[in-house]
């Protein structure tokens, strides 16, 4: 069952039953609200995403990172914990990120030039927006680590197809600087706590081609 933003059910479908594939991808029409993008079918968003690593400086409206967290927080997760953490840095705060990502270059490698400290911090003003994310630890008897880890890549993947459907480039980047306490601490996060990644969002500078990439074929096996 498929519900929209305002928890009405809008969709009722288990299977698909005898509908084609066209048939299957519109009963999954995506329901948010307002733009052309917000109607783009599951099927076709999922098929056509890809990452966009250059954005225009125009600032996202707040309503529409709202949405996209939204959509985040709807990816499964084991026992309902909600081990999703998610950190929305705009404006000065990218830079502030920026300057513990510089130290955190230097601290690994003291003999850094100046001009690669520059370029690290200055990562995260390539998107008006940057969102990390991090994950919660296990916290009873039941929960499992990786099974937080996978709940969280899964709210990321819901995040970077309602972002593409909304007609946002997103484009979600790790590195170094992912793996590094003092990074993590600049952003609330335990340094043992796993920072899954940045996704960095904001209006494409321009339109790209369609994306092509392989199959399922070679990375499946069929037993009956």
């Amino acid at each position: 069952m498929v519900r929209d933003y305002t928890g009405k059910c809008s969709v009722r479908v288990w299977g698909c039953g005898g509908m084609g594939v066209r048939e299957c991808a519109a009963a999954f029409r995506y329901n948010a609200p307002t733009s052309r993008k917000d109607s783009m079918e599951l099927f076709e968003a999922i098929h056509t995403r890809q990452s966009v690593s250059k954005v225009r400086p125009d600032p996202v409206p707040r309503e529409v990172i709202e949405k996209l967290l939204a959509a985040a927080a709807q990816a499964p997760n084991h026992h309902k914990v909600r081990p999703w953490r998610f950190i929305v840095l705009t404006g000065a705060a990218r830079e502030r990120l920026g300057e513990a990502m510089g130290r955190s270059l230097l601290r690994r490698n003291p003999q850094a030039v100046p001009e690669a400290v520059a370029a690290d911090r200055a990562k995260p003003l390539r998107a008006p927006v940057l969102i990390a994310i991090g994950v919660d630890k296990p916290a009873g008897p039941k929960v499992v680590e990786i099974e937080n880890v996978s709940a969280a890549s899964a709210a990321a993947q819901n995040l970077l197809l309602a972002a593409h459907a909304m007609g946002l480039g997103a484009m979600w980047r790790t590195g170094d600087a992912a793996f590094d306490p003092d990074v993590k601490a600049a952003l609330g996060l335990a340094p043992d706590q796993h920072l899954i990644g940045f996704i960095y969002i904001g209006y494409p500078q321009a339109e790209l081609p369609p994306p092509n990439r392989p199959g399922a074929a070679d990375r499946t096996v069929w037993m009956e």
